[in-house]
């Protein structure tokens, strides 16, 4: 099986020697499940899109510093490929501003949270299950980093999973579209450095907590195995 993943940002120059750049990492999580994957990268912000919407099975994002709502002309340009995908019956998952951008593609709205920046590790309780959702719990941790959430969802998506601080966390659209607002490509050690370069953006109250959160365990193989088997198309 062959994954499109659609680049939408780099790691910091001075955090990619330790980490690895963003599909790197998505492919390092998926490999982790599925060795036999194949992967093409397209770099959406340069115009960089398949010949045809076919030329993968499936196609996931990576996540961004920058937002839906900024009105950039490249995401402007990801929306439209999102909406043709959607046309198509093609497979799309959108990882965090992915999620965001499926959301805005698609009618919804996407705006800054009042309650501020998730970061660390967030849980969040499922509240449909789905058969590809195996092996199955009620709920899963994975690391967290975003200011916006989806507010308004669009006709024909449903809500699978979500918390109090994120009610929009985990959607589905028919039988193509998955998206997740948490990163589960990102380790727990990627999400401590990161936090750690916001120092003086992030709050320091909110940094302490997100820092402290990286001692339990997160869910991401148990995510990237429900992403394959949605890809798949059940378990």
């Amino acid at each position: 099986m062959k994954i499109g993943i659609l680049q939408c940002d780099d790691v910091l120059d001075d955090l990619q020697p330790e980490f690895g750049n963003y599909p790197q990492m998505l492919q390092r999580l998926f490999r982790g499940v599925d060795p036999d994957l194949e992967f093409a990268v397209y770099d959406v912000r340069k115009g960089d899109y398949p010949d045809r919407i076919d030329a993968c099975e499936a196609y996931i994002t990576t996540g961004s510093r920058h937002g839906v709502t900024d009105g950039l002309a490249w995401v402007a340009e990801l929306e439209t490929f999102i909406r043709t995908l959607d046309a198509g019956q093609r497979t799309l998952v959108g990882v965090c501003f992915g999620h965001q951008a499926m959301v805005t593609a698609l009618g919804g709205t996407v705006e800054r949270s009042p309650q501020g920046w998730a970061i660390g590790v967030t849980f969040n309780a499922v509240r449909r299950r789905e058969p590809w959702m195996d092996p199955f719990a009620t709920d899963f941790g994975l690391v967290a980093s975003h200011q916006d959430q989806v507010t308004r969802l669009p006709d024909g998506v449903r809500v699978l999973a979500g918390s109090a601080f994120c009610p929009f966390y985990l959607l589905q659209r028919g039988t193509h579209f998955l998206g997740i607002q948490g990163h589960p490509e990102f380790s727990r050690d990627y999400s401590r450095a990161l936090m750690l370069k916001r120092q003086g953006v992030i709050p320091a109250e909110r940094l302490e907590e997100g820092l402290a959160s990286l001692d339990v365990g997160v869910d991401d193989l148990r995510t990237a195995r429900w992403i394959l088997n949605f890809i798949r198309g059940g378990t």
